[in-house]
């Protein structure tokens, strides 16, 4: 007889609901960057000499896309549903005819949830063609952004795709198969997509989750999450950090083979040797982004967005080491295959987590601009990860990141 579960201490719940906030990711990433500046780290040394010239690269590439640097918007997943001059929320906003709008929100929530969670680093061989005698082929995220659109858009998530197809249900998400993934992503042997097993398997547990919280998912459906998060604001304002904590207080149990603390599903938080435990929250921030956008829309005003952090992913990361302000320390650094839950990786994203605040910070001194003109979220649209493609491809003929990661499809 399995003995009874113990029931957390207050020390693990109080660690639990520390790693799951904005301040835990910036207190940890900088802890890791002070062991870089005194050259304690084992994979990673420091140039922050190099600093100001990649940050002038990145208010260049900045300046190409957007002119006005005051205008950029946030870095969030409606900015791909545009490529290649496609308003494709839009042609959604058309079908939705006399829609409400919390039905419109609701529609924005889910299309932002399911392509957020879609859209883990798709590899240097898929691409997808939009279907349609205009469609354009795209890849990477772009391509997974057109590519979730036209899966949701298509009433594939929901329980009556026939009437009501912009829907995401328990149901139809539990329900999801990897083999529904491969044919809306035109998955072959000869456009291979990383992880697509780990990725139709969130949708699945996404799907059981919405099943389970109803006290958040009222009507067991994604959308819901948009009317809970309108009920948490106050006078017309809601903050960033409740939308993140709604993220993954609503979503944590999604997230696989994760460590647990205070008996909860920590996400994407790993351990390093020297510091502990270091969240990143990588695509729960993106969301989170994203989920902004839609609420903002919808009337109300999300505050402190500039509390939340850059992205810990492989655009960032690489901008950084392409930049030569992160130098390998060992040719094992950019030679080897490297999982997600190494310290190679784990020092990799804390250090770009500080490194993107503190870009930010001469962005705007080079630009005389303040926090409020330049955003982080601005900083990061503009910006880091835009330039960090810029240079993988002017150093890699395929675009790809200094640094292979083993992904499963849930973290980067």
């Amino acid at each position: 007889m399995r003995p009874p579960a113990r029931a957390p201490s207050a020390a693990e719940l109080a660690e639990a609901r520390y790693l799951a906030t904005p301040r835990a990711i910036r207190d940890r990433a900088e802890a890791v960057y002070g062991l870089g500046l005194r050259g304690a780290l084992e994979h990673f040394a420091l140039d922050e000499a190099r600093l100001p010239p990649l940050v002038a690269r990145v208010v260049e590439v900045t300046r190409a896309a957007y002119p006005d640097v005051r205008a950029i918007p946030d870095h969030t997943r409606f900015r791909h549903f545009g490529v290649g001059g496609v308003d494709r929320v839009a042609e959604i906003d058309r079908r939705l005819g006399s829609a409400s709008a919390e039905e419109r929100l609701r529609v924005k929530i889910e299309l932002a949830i399911s392509s957020v969670l879609l859209d883990a680093g798709a590899g240097e061989r898929w691409s997808f063609h939009e279907p349609g005698v205009n469609g354009g082929t795209y890849a990477r995220s772009e391509g997974l952004a057109v590519a979730s659109y036209h899966l949701y858009a298509s009433g594939a998530l929901s329980d009556d795709p026939a009437s009501a197809p912009f829907r995401a249900d328990a149901g139809a998400l539990a329900r999801f198969s990897e083999d529904a993934l491969a044919k809306a992503f035109q998955v072959t042997m000869e456009n291979p997509l990383v992880g697509s097993s780990g990725r139709a398997g969130i949708l699945r547990r996404l799907g059981e989750v919405v099943g389970q919280r109803t006290d958040i998912f009222d009507g067991r459906r994604l959308g819901d999450l948009g009317t809970y998060l309108g009920s948490q604001a106050r006078g017309g304002a809601l903050p960033a950090t409740a939308v993140l904590g709604a993220v993954l207080d609503g979503l944590g149990e999604i997230w696989p083979g994760r460590e647990v603390c205070g008996g909860k599903n920590l996400g994407d938080v790993w351990t390093h040797p020297a510091v502990g435990r270091v969240p990143f929250h990588k695509l729960s921030q993106w969301l989170t982004y994203s989920l902004c956008e839609p609420l903002e829309q919808s009337g109300l005003r999300v505050t402190g967005k500039n509390e939340l952090t850059g992205l810990a992913e492989y655009r960032n990361g690489g901008l950084f080491v392409d930049g030569g302000v992160l130098v390998p320390k060992h040719a094992g650094v950019l030679a080897e295959i490297h999982d997600v839950s190494s310290p190679v990786i784990v020092e990799w994203r804390a250090l770009t987590i500080a490194l993107v605040d503190r870009t930010a910070a001469e962005m705007r001194r080079q630009l005389a601009l303040s926090a409020e003109e330049l955003p982080l979220a601005a900083v990061l649209e503009g910006g880091t990860w835009r330039t960090g493609r810029v240079l993988a491809k002017e150093r890699r003929p395929d675009g790809s990141p200094p640094i292979r990661v083993n992904s499963d499809g849930t973290v980067f």
